[in-house]
């Protein structure tokens, strides 16, 4: 008999950067790409979902800094998000998991 496996609850993305202009940066706003989204009404969906930033400390355990999706950025589907903690600047690159949840629909 087969198991039956718990559905997936994010999607993935990638830090692109801070949001920023010709000379400065705000390193409170980070620019997320997430996969399959690439227009502004794609991105409408995933406003006000949570995402996580995962990484392992010096003792094994993994950390979570949480963030939420605040606005979309520009017309190719990339979404601004706050985090509890300002991401540090060696996650440029990176993964995060965009939940699913809250649900409005």
């Amino acid at each position: 008999m087969v198991s039956a496996r718990s559905p997936r609850l994010h999607v993935d993305g990638a830090i692109l950067g801070y949001k920023r202009a010709l000379r400065t940066q705000n390193t409170n706003i980070s620019l997320i790409k997430i996969k399959g989204v690439d227009s502004t009404q794609d991105a409408a969906f995933y406003l006000g979902k949570r995402v996580a930033f995962v990484t392992k400390n010096s003792s094994g355990k993994f950390c979570v800094n949480w963030g939420k999706v605040v606005r979309s950025h520009g017309s190719n589907g990339v979404v601004r998000c706050t985090f509890a903690r300002n991401l540090p600047p060696q996650a440029m690159g990176g993964r995060v998991r965009v939940m699913l949840y809250p649900s409005h629909v």
